[in-house]
């Protein structure tokens, strides 16, 4: 037995360190996240009913009552949300002081906060045991993968979405039930995780740790420590000092970072969406947005302005464009659908026979710099028959070409009056 005890130890051990091996090699193309790189952060509250027809042996779980939650959304290997991904949802919960009516006495978590991390996996066995890449929240489960120890053994933890808000995760209440199982045993229904965006959503910097702040009642046993261990520590380890420090969007930049594709962490199907860091300030960059004149030199795919009304950008303006290469030009036009000047602007630009498209611009202010997204998407016409993971990495493509000319033109002063 003790020798048996030994070669499970070793084989988890170096398991453990392999996967520390692949966070490290992965940290130098990511070197803040090198998994789960992006994410949207939510709030909420999970309200415990308890187990009396049954305790899982979890005294934090056995005991009705409240907790506050701080959560992050997000997809494992970051692809494009066009394509399935393994998606993950770190909690953290804080005690909020209520209990469940006439149930007495919160126990609940005590001074400390818990960390709880759930990956999408299937629901029944063996499912529930493997990771299982997903397209979005919708109809996906989510499992700790690993079960807990508690006084009665190995309990896993679930949660299945009840209600979606529509469009994104960004625009409502998630509403998800919380279940713990035995390993090989059905389901239990022993709570409720009510979840929202802030009023500006995004990505949050913190640090879930599952290791260190466990349930009370809860413990990770000593085989799932030596896999998970080494590679969390990696993942926190300093990057190696020539790695260039990507930039988040929606976080603070650091001196002399460039430009990333993000994708959204909506967990919904989305438009494609590139950002990149203007070493320009906010201002100049939307100088140049707002002369209509100047699309044809930032645009990829605009080869000339033909008109530009006197009131653009405001909604409801149009620019008169040619797309295409002399002698194949088609003319047709851009119209402003939304703006709000010096931040963002909505466009709906037709490019018949191939379609229109919607194109959402943002400038986010950083002071001497500025962060700039595009995301776009066709929405009529052949361009919306192509598959969306087919037509995603182009667009993306062509906008990151259109942030690179912009932000030359904003650094050489495109856009502003000469005297």
């Amino acid at each position: 037995m003790t020798q048996q005890l030994r070669v499970g130890s070793a084989v988890t051990g170096s398991a453990g360190q392999a996967f520390a091996a692949l966070f490290r090699l992965l940290k130098l193309a990511r070197p803040d996240r090198p998994i789960h790189p992006r994410g949207l952060g939510l709030a909420g509250e999970l309200t415990r009913t308890g187990n009396p027809a049954g305790p899982s042996g979890i005294d934090w779980l056995d005991s009705p009552g409240t907790d506050q939650v701080v959560a992050r959304f997000s997809r494992s290997v970051g692809l494009p949300q066009a394509l399935p991904d393994i998606l993950g949802l770190a909690l953290r919960m804080s005690p909020s002081g209520q209990a469940t009516p006439g149930s007495g006495p919160d126990p609940g978590l005590g001074a400390n906060p818990a960390d709880v991390l759930f990956a999408s996996t299937g629901w029944r066995l063996p499912g529930r045991f493997l990771l299982m890449p997903r397209l979005d929240v919708a109809g996906a489960t989510l499992t700790t993968l690993m079960p807990y120890r508690g006084r009665r053994g190995p309990v896993l933890l679930g949660l299945r979405t009840r209600n979606l808000p529509p469009g994104s995760l960004a625009s409502g209440e998630w509403e998800l039930g919380l279940y713990w199982a035995k390993p090989g045993g059905h389901w239990r229904e022993c709570g409720e995780l009510r979840l929202r965006a802030g009023t500006d959503p995004g990505d949050i910097p913190l640090r879930f740790d599952p290791l260190g702040n466990q349930p009370p009642g809860a413990r990770t046993y000593g085989w799932a420590r030596r896999l998970r261990k080494p590679s969390y520590r990696a993942a926190r380890r300093p990057a190696p000092p020539a790695v260039v420090r990507s930039v988040d969007a929606g976080r603070p930049a650091e001196p002399g970072t460039t430009r990333q594709e993000t994708t959204t962490g909506t967990g919904r199907n989305s438009m494609s969406t590139v950002s990149q860091l203007f070493t320009s300030p906010a201002a100049d960059v939307w100088r140049v947005i707002a002369d209509g004149w100047l699309y044809s030199g930032w645009v990829v795919g605009a080869s000339r302005i033909r008109d530009v009304d006197a009131e653009w950008p405001r909604q409801g303006a149009r620019l008169h464009h040619s797309v295409g290469a002399w002698p194949l030009v088609i003319d047709d036009s851009t119209r402003v659908t939304a703006v709000e000047p010096g931040r963002s602007l909505e466009l709906v630009a037709r490019g018949w026979p191939m379609g229109e498209a919607k194109v959402e611009i943002t400038v986010e202010d950083r002071g001497d710099q500025c962060l700039v997204t595009i995301a776009e998407d066709a929405i009529r016409g052949p361009g919306k028959l192509m598959p969306k993971v087919l037509r995603d990495p182009l667009i993306s493509a062509r906008n990151r070409e259109t942030l690179r000319r912009l932000e030359l033109m904003a650094v050489g002063g495109a856009g502003k009056q000469k005297p």
